[in-house]
């Protein structure tokens, strides 16, 4: 058998929807909430985000300067350079 109570109260929200436009929308008091949350949870993260780089210290040193392809092609031509002799 159905709760009688879950039953009562619907009985007494029907008259209220009646009342609304139902031509208009809007998210509430919940939605505002829900949003507030949102954004200060993104600009928590960014802050937080923004802390953690101001901390790295990156320095490139000098032999990671050349890349590995070109390291490769160039000990390639000077194997193949010594190989024609």
């Amino acid at each position: 058998m159905p709760d009688m109570s879950a039953h009562q109260a619907m009985v007494h929200l029907v008259p209220l929807a009646k009342e609304l436009d139902e031509n208009k929308v809007t998210p509430g008091v919940l939605g505002f909430i829900v949003f507030a949350v949102m954004a200060l949870a993104v600009w928590a993260l960014m802050k937080s985000m923004n802390r953690h780089m101001k901390r790295v210290d990156f320095e490139e040193s000098p032999a990671a300067e050349e890349s590995e392809p070109a390291a490769k092609a160039r000990a390639g031509a000077e194997a193949g350079a010594g190989r024609g002799r």
